[in-house]
């Protein structure tokens, strides 16, 4: 890992050292893994600051993504920090491959986008190495914090809102777009163990390995986690005043002309403008969906 925002301490040999840590405990980590999620950290780190946090606001990245894709992030005071992926069998990476992904487990329910690439969402486990902080909130580069949720910070590992935006059953699943989580370099390793194991194929990636490997995770309200879907499936469940974070899966809101970009222009509106910092409007003054009949 290699902290793009400090020079590294020289010890006492003239190897490079541990580079000094941040002064805040707490930190929010988002994942940047090719130039299209460059641009949705860049809304979500203004989102972050704007909301009033005293915490760090991390941006793991990895080598494809290049530094002018990041220029703008790091002027908003990001700490950037490069990681590899992570260190999986040859075998590991080819059951999850885009290709063997679409295959063996399609999305029916929503469309990816083409510059997804669902073996990157495993470097987000390089979280739990991030032990200068004692505790840390996720959140996927395609979300916008739209209020101050620095409560999460007292919740514990494994806290994760759960997976709904098209009925009530999906309540048992939940969605590892943002999550609390406790840095730990021994939890990191089990996880490296548990991960890689012989023809295991997690078909959500990180999603469902973290539900597996914390089967006891704790719930946190939907309102800390509000997929996009969420806006035309179920509005009954919006509430603009109550939302802490909301999370664009499936479609994105930067790319053109989508298949669901009508019905959800109003959110895509709002990325927008949290994109250029211009006219963020209030959100709790913001109009609900309107209810089916």
């Amino acid at each position: 890992m290699i902290d793009r925002n400090r020079p590294a301490a020289s010890g006492p040999t003239g190897e490079p050292g541990a580079a000094p840590g941040p002064a805040a405990k707490h930190a929010f980590v988002t994942l940047v893994t090719n130039g299209d999620y460059a641009r949705g950290a860049l809304a979500l780190v203004r989102s972050i600051q704007l909301s009033g946090t005293s915490a760090d606001i991390v941006v793991l990245h990895t080598q494809a993504v290049t530094e002018d894709e990041l220029s703008a992030v790091q002027k908003l005071g990001a700490r950037l920090i490069q990681v590899d992926l992570l260190p999986t069998s040859d075998a590991f990476n080819q059951r999850h491959a885009r290709s063997k992904i679409l295959l063996n487990a399609p999305f029916t329910k929503g469309r990816k986008p083409t510059f997804h690439t669902p073996l990157d969402n495993f470097a987000k486990l390089r979280l739990w190495q991030l032990v200068e902080y004692q505790r840390c909130i996720f959140i996927d580069a395609d979300a916008l914090v739209l209020k101050n949720i620095d409560q999460l910070f007292l919740y514990p590992q494994f806290s994760a809102a759960p997976n709904v935006y098209e009925s009530l059953s999906d309540f048992h699943r939940l969605n590892s777009g943002v999550f609390v989580a406790e840095p730990s370099l021994e939890t990191f390793s089990d996880m490296l163990r548990a991960l890689d194991q012989p023809d295991v194929f997690w078909r959500r990636t990180d999603q469902t390995f973290l539900q597996s490997y914390f089967p006891n995770w704790h719930g946190l309200p939907g309102f800390f986690n509000m997929l996009q879907y969420v806006w035309f499936n179920m509005p009954e469940l919006w509430d603009w005043s109550s939302i802490g974070v909301l999370h664009y899966q499936y479609e994105k809101p930067w790319e053109t002309g989508h298949p669901r970009s009508q019905q959800l222009m109003p959110l895509i509106d709002l990325w927008h403008a949290y994109l250029s910092g211009e006219n963020i409007p209030d959100i709790a003054s913001l109009p609900n969906p309107v209810k089916p009949a």
